[in-house]
């Protein structure tokens, strides 16, 4: 398997779910990076280890740090001395196409199977240039998972890969980030929230296409129903906080947010979601299946998501589904969540129904079974 794995930040929280219950099962080589690539083309600017998620040693699973993005001849090398039955590519970051490529050659070389999930099948920032190397890359591909229905169609449209070729596996719920001993009362106490409060969550990074100006002009409308709603945003900034500070003042809801603008190590994930009664996934575009989503669905929160890519599939209730960049819905859809306790209580026993079909023992033997097709058809191919 090729990807990130912690303590490297990346997309490891879904690499260390998968690669983990896969190994429950079969051998697992994971290739992950020395140095996953330059400062200057990480927008967050920190990439600063994470070094606070679980120490769980798997005997069949064992990882390999030796990729570096300025490095081609350890590419070289690593291409040359994988000894894997497939390769399992994580494919969700430009900058690392040559590396992936390089090393998806050397299993094309030795007629073994290649196989890509694709976390994203378009850029958050619809960049042309991130479509035209996933093209190229993708003729490397043999067979594709991805998590959404959405991401199926656009596979296909935009990319020519027919759907016999592609498999449906949802992004696994994020549960190692749960601790069953938090308390969320001290955590909301912590953070200031009174019990009377009503906290509203946004997390993950702060980037254009998160939807946090829709959700804060949402949430005026929200504070004039229930003046003692709280909007709690945290997550690393990918772009200038200013033009939000100056929405605040000028919507006038600033003393009721509270920010944490910066990288939330792993261990302390947990604090957010616990301190929340709600999750808001008001994205403006979306051509994935969500990270946070599945944070927010392991912890068993209430959902209310834009009507973009995969998110629709994390909540049971059409009505807590909303039309992207729409503030007036989206502030109808949370009002009418927190007129009726008993509606939160049904959306938090939803959430825990789908994280049921999202655990990764079961994402893990969906896997295992498109392994064994395209081992199986490699080896008729070189007719053994």
């Amino acid at each position: 398997m090729l990807g990130s794995y912690p303590p490297l930040r990346g997309i490891s929280s879904y690499c260390f779910g998968l690669a983990g219950a896969l190994a429950a099962l079969v051998r697992v080589e994971f290739i992950s990076f020395k140095h996953l690539y330059p400062r200057s083309l990480y927008p967050g600017g920190d990439l600063s280890d994470d070094n606070s998620f679980p120490d769980t040693p798997i005997d069949d699973l064992h990882v390999r740090r030796r990729l570096s993005w300025y490095n081609p001849f350890g590419w070289i090398w690593e291409s040359l001395s994988m000894d894997g039955d497939l390769l399992h590519a994580q494919w969700w970051s430009m900058p690392l196409a040559p590396v992936y490529a390089c090393l998806a050659l050397g299993f094309k070389i030795r007629k073994k199977p290649v196989l890509f999930t694709i976390h994203n099948v378009l850029s958050h920032e619809d960049s042309f240039l991130f479509f035209s190397v996933s093209r190229l890359l993708f003729k490397l591909g043999d067979h594709f998972i991805v998590h959404s229905r959405n991401n199926r169609q656009q596979l296909s449209a935009l990319y020519g890969i027919s759907p016999d070729r592609t498999s449906l596996i949802p992004h696994g719920s994020l549960d190692f980030q749960v601790r069953c001993d938090a308390d969320s009362a001290k955590i909301r106490k912590r953070f200031g929230f009174a019990k009377a409060d009503k906290v509203i969550l946004l997390f993950g990074a702060i980037r254009p296409y998160k939807g946090v100006d829709t959700a804060m002009r949402a949430f005026k409308k929200v504070l004039k129903k229930f003046p003692q709603a709280k909007l709690l945003i945290a997550g690393l900034l990918w772009e200038d906080w200013t033009p939000y500070s100056h929405l605040m003042d000028e919507l006038r809801i600033t003393a009721a947010v509270q920010t944490h603008l910066d990288y939330i190590p792993a261990a302390d994930v947990h604090h957010y979601f616990e301190a929340a009664d709600l999750v808001l996934l008001p994205y403006h575009h979306f051509d994935s299946q969500s990270g946070v989503g599945s944070s927010a669905i392991a912890f068993g929160k209430p959902l209310i998501v834009s009507d973009v890519g995969g998110l629709p599939e994390l909540v049971t209730d059409k009505r807590w589904v909303v039309p992207p960049r729409d503030a007036n819905a989206l502030s109808r859809a949370v009002i009418t969540c927190f007129k009726d306790a008993n509606l939160l209580a049904q959306m938090s026993l939803s959430a825990d129904k789908i994280a049921a079909g999202l655990g990764w023992p079961v994402i893990a033997k969906k896997t295992i079974a498109v392994y064994r097709r395209l081992v199986r058809a490699g080896k008729l191919r070189r007719g053994r």
